[in-house]
């Protein structure tokens, strides 16, 4: 059976993956609604090749170059984010939420409204409005599957059983390509190292985070949201070969893994074939090869974000969403050369000791405390 699937954010690591599961079972997919920030004639070879609908630059500076691009087709070009929304609530049966940052908010709202299902790569759609998004999935009767390696991971250990039963949740993290490095080190690191992942290809924020730990941090909130057990049940264990991507304890002393190759493709297969299986063409698991597998605690000396993480998941409120943006200021302030490498987590922990606003309780008022707190921490960049 054909089914419709719209990917916001098709040409970044989480799009390319799932468009490369497509190819792999074309008749199986009907492309509705493809989106990117901007990549005009990316976007536009894309929608071509599969036929798409709908193609939407967010950035409505290069709507003109993608209209040029997709002059003589039948797809539709859109651009800016009203545009987004909309093809956000274009109806698809499963729609691939993959933008980065808070762009990502309103879009995955507006596909959670129509009720389908949502394949959720988009991390700050928890972390800043998580009570509100997941009010917002129950009331329109919306599917939530968590494409993220560790939150798939536990959503597949956690099948058939009751949250009632689980002992202890662990996120496993691969501790970035900076887990040995010293604090001085940590100081003169540059941008060029951060984004030298050992085990993973991500987007530049995203790779950054990890080197910081605050991709682990923001994972242990959108965990918090998803899997309800308790803060104090949720825990993070550094794993440098990323081959378990997490673990769940029952209380009858069974932990169960979920084990794969550090290929995105695994955990999106997950969300696009559920509840069935799809064939992937991933390198399987050569155990023996491996050879060992090593854990260990997290240094949140060296790297705090993890502990920021959780005091802002303690604070509750709108704690969180000052985390995410705070970060995201100073993640886009490293890669520009404007910071050092520990001052991410630096600004990130002043921001939180700060006055915090009022908790939001609609996506404006979340899109409101990102914005203040964006401001502050671009005035905190200025001066560091």
């Amino acid at each position: 059976m054909t089914r419709s699937i719209s990917i916001l954010g098709a040409t970044g690591s989480i799009g390319a993956s799932t468009l490369d599961l497509i190819r792999s079972d074309r008749e199986a997919w009907d492309v509705k609604a493809l989106t990117a920030n901007c990549s005009a004639k990316e976007l536009a070879a894309l929608a071509i090749e599969f036929g798409a609908e709908i193609a939407v630059v967010c950035d409505e500076t290069c709507l003109p170059e993608l209209r040029e691009a997709l002059s003589g087709t039948s797809v539709k070009a859109g651009g800016g984010a009203q545009a987004l929304c909309e093809a956000a609530a274009s109806g698809a049966d499963v729609t691939v939420a993959a933008i980065v940052g808070c762009a990502g908010l309103a879009p995955v709202m507006a596909a959670v409204e129509q009720g389908g299902t949502i394949a959720l790569a988009n991390k700050e759609a928890l972390v800043s409005a998580g009570d509100i998004l997941i009010q917002a999935v129950k009331r329109y009767g919306a599917t939530l599957l968590p494409t993220d390696s560790e939150h798939n991971a536990i959503f597949q250990c956690l099948a058939g059983n009751d949250l009632a039963n689980v002992r202890s949740i662990t996120l496993t993290a691969s501790g970035g390509p900076f887990r040995e490095w010293s604090h001085e080190q940590l100081a003169r690191a540059t941008r060029e190292q951060a984004l030298k992942h050992p085990n993973w290809d991500m987007g530049a924020k995203i790779t950054v985070d990890s080197a910081t730990m605050m991709n682990k941090g923001l994972e242990l909130i959108e965990a918090w949201h998803l899997f309800p057990v308790g803060l104090d049940r949720l825990r993070i264990v550094v794993h440098p070969q990323s081959v378990v991507h997490s673990m769940v304890e029952y209380r009858d002393g069974s932990t169960l893994a979920q084990l794969g190759p550090s290929d995105m493709r695994v955990p999106i297969a997950s969300c696009l074939a559920w509840p069935d299986r799809m064939d992937t063409n991933c390198e399987p698991l050569d155990l023996p090869r491996l050879g060992t597998l090593s854990f260990f605690e997290p240094d949140e000396e060296r790297f705090p974000a993890t502990r920021l993480a959780r005091q802002a998941a303690e604070a509750g409120g709108s704690a969180p969403a000052v985390l995410s943006a705070a970060n995201e200021v100073a993640v886009a302030g490293f890669l520009e050369g404007q910071l050092a490498f520990t001052e991410i987590s630096a600004i990130s922990a002043r921001m939180l000791e700060q006055e915090l606003p009022l908790a939001p309780t609609t996506m404006e008022e979340v899109l409101a405390v990102d914005a203040e707190a964006r401001q502050r921490a671009g005035e905190m960049l200025e001066t560091a």
